[in-house]
């Protein structure tokens, strides 16, 4: 009887779980231009012109990519390719790719690609302002969808963080990494012309998606440096993977991020218009990372042995456990931390012209305002680097998923101009 009745259980409990799986079909299934209105929400095309006529007109481009890191439907990402090498071979392109987090996804409402629209629209307004004079680049928004949550029971579905990072990497390894180097080609075509304004492309992540990100960038990212500073008779300005990769709140390992951190303290300085290449930004009250993230990590590395690292790269020591590095998530990881952001004392209108002025002349121990926000060098490393880890203030990002705030989209506006314009 109890035998009859564990067997019973068992199969009720898993229908419930697989009636609770997450969808796993491609939501934006059309994949046609639609313009939207008031009249025609375009919710299943994957190519939509928002705001057209006026300053704050983008276009959205949506691609897929399952569980196992493959495009969802080739035909989906080759459409919007096409679509922008059409517009990049007549005007120039502010293309901005974003890669959404845990429990998110490409369905029409979801908050993050609400959010990004919003944002969208205000850097079109920037673009609009900055290039009065001449024609501004148009802004091209990418989402990238994947499926950020397979279990959709509240509570419950927490026990998926660590499926969901296992995924996210597998995302980064393969559909997204050719995705990014395809938007990268498109990003040159007319760059070789000397247009006004040149085509730039910038990369944002959240959360896993930020461990996505990382996972296509990452030896990318070294081989540009490397390629900037090697066995040569010049040195150039570091390169990075398009112009500028920011990841919010990304939840993987810090040991993953010590090897470029190791390449930019390696050289011991910079050009004054060095812009920034990758900047990390986590919250200090982000418990997802601070908290969750070490705590299945030890279980994880449980078997594996580590080494301590010694460091004195420029007279800079530096010395931590990898242990310790292979367990905290990269943003609370102090011995690799550069920077910290905190709401500026007094605060004041965004200046987006005077962007890469006021990261140009940055002072060793000087804090630099952007707008509502202060950034402040911890002199770990030298001014200029280009790669920036830094600690944000519980007061501009609240928790791991409070990454869309006025302050923080401000502050990445000015890094994305800073890192775009001639």
């Amino acid at each position: 009887m109890k035998t009859a009745f564990s067997r019973l259980f068992l199969v009720m409990l898993t229908a419930i779980l697989l009636s609770a799986c997450t969808s796993n079909e491609i939501y934006r299934s059309n994949f046609s231009n639609c313009i939207v209105t008031a009249q025609e929400s375009c919710e299943s095309h994957a190519i939509q012109l928002h705001d057209k006529g006026t300053e704050r007109e983008y276009l959205l481009g949506f691609v897929e990519i399952d569980d196992q890191g493959q495009l969802r439907n080739r035909v989906q990402m080759q459409a919007l390719l096409n679509e922008l090498y059409t517009l990049a071979s007549k005007e120039s392109l502010l293309i901005n790719v974003f890669v959404h987090g845990w429990h998110h996804n490409a369905k029409q409402g979801d908050a993050n690609v609400e959010s990004f629209k919003l944002n969208l629209a205000e850097l079109s307004k920037v673009e609009s302002h900055l290039h009065q004079d001449r024609t501004p680049r148009k802004v091209v928004g990418i989402y990238v969808g994947w499926r950020g949550e397979s279990i959709d029971i509240p509570w419950i579905n927490n026990v998926t963080f660590w499926d969901r990072k296992n995924t996210a990497h597998e995302v980064g390894y393969l559909g997204m990494a050719e995705l990014l180097l395809r938007l990268e080609e498109i990003r040159n075509i007319k760059n070789t012309q000397e247009p006004p304004v040149k085509s730039r492309l910038v990369i944002l992540g959240h959360s896993f998606g930020g461990a996505a990100v990382y996972s296509a960038a990452a030896q990318i990212l070294a081989d540009r440096f490397i390629n900037s500073a090697g066995d040569k008779n010049y040195v150039d300005n570091a390169e990075g993977f398009g112009d500028l990769v920011v990841l919010l709140n990304p939840a993987f390992e810090a040991l993953k991020y010590a090897p470029l951190y190791d390449l930019a303290q390696a050289r011991c300085s910079y050009f004054q218009d060095q812009p920034p290449r990758l900047v990390i930004l986590t919250s200090e009250a982000d418990f997802a990372t601070k908290y969750a993230f070490p705590a299945g990590r030890v279980f994880s590395t449980f078997f594996e042995t580590h080494s301590t690292i010694k460091r004195n790269d420029c007279n800079r020591p530096l010395s931590y456990s990898e242990g310790a590095a292979d367990r905290q998530a990269v943003g609370h990881f102090e011995f690799l931390q550069s920077h910290e952001l905190h709401p500026a004392s007094k605060s004041m209108a965004a200046v987006y012209h005077q962007a890469k002025a006021i990261w140009k002349n940055q002072q060793p121990g000087e804090a630099i305002q952007f707008g509502s926000t202060e950034l402040r060098n911890l002199e770990h490393t030298v001014i200029h680097n280009p790669y920036l880890n830094v600690k944000v203030d519980k007061r501009l990002i609240e928790n791991h998923n409070d990454v869309f705030r006025p302050e923080i989209m401000e502050f990445i506006r000015m890094l994305i101009v800073l890192s775009t314009e001639e």
